[in-house]
């Protein structure tokens, strides 16, 4: 199986990383961090302009039209860069969906504007703990929802949310506005120095048009949406923890210590070779999974793999970067710190290392049923 980019991926890649190297910088990333957004907005500008936001958005929608692997490329910068924009949320827990499954309307809404960088999307699916729910319940033409849903990523600025709710015929997935005067969000800071609010929603009117897929049709569509979200996690793990190791190998061939880099000590290298192991298998996995996901194939198994690696692999390249930087890997003025929290929170995102064997040590144990 080959896995090689072609030109045009390549192109790709290199576009986004010369962009992302040249705009988020060590410096501009500690200015977005004291901003109460936390969002850098003028980076997500230039990354519309390069029409990399429309990457995989159909071109009479204002995309280029292209598909999962050239997304998975532009998350994997995404992650080497530890960038603090909202692709993530924007066009794989919003765009997908709505490329997918939303009506014509919905499409024609809100692809353009999300291309064109002049929207932010999110779905408040990250969570399913038995507190967070929300329901809906018929009222004429529309529904009216109640309940919350937390951890919801970029819900602060986006302009539409996804949200699932419990109705008489299932699950459903509504689209709605996150200006609303009913919905409230509560502010919460999580360890990879984010914002993802807590969402909750009160006699919230909406209307059958801000319906996605069909009405019970939420369990399906969440499936497959998790997925992809699964897989675009695994990506830009692979860009963190690939970047936090480079990080690393400089600072080893530069850092003095007995006359000699410490690189050349067979502790420091050897903990440098597993990292790199591990960097090579979330890769590899990832690789697997979206290839199956791409021809249309079942990727459920590979998909499991590819998130034990990124949830574990990951959180090792990024403690050992740490730990062979010595004290300053704890310094927040350096910047390697970022990637171990990117990589911890990745790691937990739709399940963690240990879930992720429990699920899989399931799926074997069903087979000899």
């Amino acid at each position: 199986m080959d896995f090689a980019l072609s030109e045009d991926q390549q192109s790709l890649r290199e576009l986004a990383r010369k962009m992302l190297e040249e705009l988020a910088t060590h410096e501009r990333l500690k200015a977005v961090k004291a901003t109460p957004e936390r969002i850098d907005r003028e980076l997500w500008r230039e990354l519309a302009k390069a029409n990399l936001l429309g990457v995989a958005i159909e071109e009479r929608f204002g995309g280029n039209g292209s598909g999962l692997t050239e997304l998975a490329i532009v998350l994997e910068e995404i992650g080497r860069a530890v960038a603090p924009v909202p692709v993530f949320p924007t066009l794989v827990l919003g765009a997908l969906p709505i490329a997918a499954f939303g009506s014509e309307a919905q499409r024609a809404k809100w692809l353009p504007r999300v291309a064109a960088g002049d929207a932010i999307l999110s779905a408040a699916i990250v969570d399913d703990r038995p507190i967070d729910v929300v329901s809906a319940r018929r009222d004429g033409s529309g529904f009216v929802l109640d309940g919350a849903r937390s951890l919801v990523q970029a819900a602060h600025v986006a302009d539409a949310i996804l949200v699932p709710a419990k109705t008489d015929a299932g699950t459903t997935l509504f689209l709605i506005d996150a200006r609303a005067k009913k919905l409230q969000l509560e502010r919460v800071e999580t360890t990879d120095e984010q914002l993802r609010p807590h969402l909750r929603v009160a006699e919230l009117r909406v209307d059958a048009p801000d319906v996605v897929g069909g009405i019970g049709q939420g369990d399906e569509i969440l499936a497959w949406l998790t997925q992809r979200a699964t897989l675009a996690l695994c990506a830009m793990q692979v860009g963190v923890a690939e970047r936090a190791l480079e990080i690393t190998a400089r600072y080893a061939t530069e850092r003095i210590q007995f006359d000699r880099p410490i690189g050349s000590f067979q502790a420091v290298h050897t903990r440098a070779g597993d990292a790199f192991v591990d960097v090579q298998a979330m890769r590899l996995t990832m690789l697997r999974a979206l290839h199956l996901l791409e021809q249309g194939e079942d990727a459920t198994e590979n998909l499991i793999i590819a998130k034990y690696w990124a949830a574990d692999g990951g959180g090792r390249v990024t403690y050992a970067a740490q730990h062979l930087h010595g004290g300053i890997g704890v310094d927040i003025d350096y910047p390697i710190h970022r990637y171990y929290l990117w990589a911890r929170q990745i790691g937990l995102h739709f399940g963690s290392g240990a879930e992720q064997i429990a699920l899989l040590g399931e799926r074997l144990a069903s087979r000899g049923n």
